[in-house]
């Protein structure tokens, strides 16, 4: 799987992508965004409140109920502020 990083995930994680094999039981949004904490200390801190992430898959919207595969393309974006 490539998970993407948009907006200041970037600077937390020191990366804008990431590609790597999906344990079987991460198979929805929800689990995946479950999972990915507990890769390293930089992803729990960086990842700490994903349920506001926008989450997409493939280019298309996703919830947590929706589907992930290793095959897939997974973009994390979390909320923006500005004025």
């Amino acid at each position: 799987m490539k998970i993407r990083y948009g907006g200041w995930l970037k600077k937390l994680l020191g990366c804008d992508e990431e590609e790597f094999v999906l344990p079987e039981t991460v198979t929805t949004v929800g689990a995946l965004l479950d999972w990915l904490p507990g890769r390293s200390e930089r992803h729990e801190k960086a990842l700490e409140h994903s349920g506001v992430f926008i989450v997409s898959v493939n280019w298309r919207y996703a919830r947590r109920p929706d589907p992930v595969a290793d095959k897939d393309e997974v973009l994390l974006m979390p909320p923006m502020a500005g004025g």
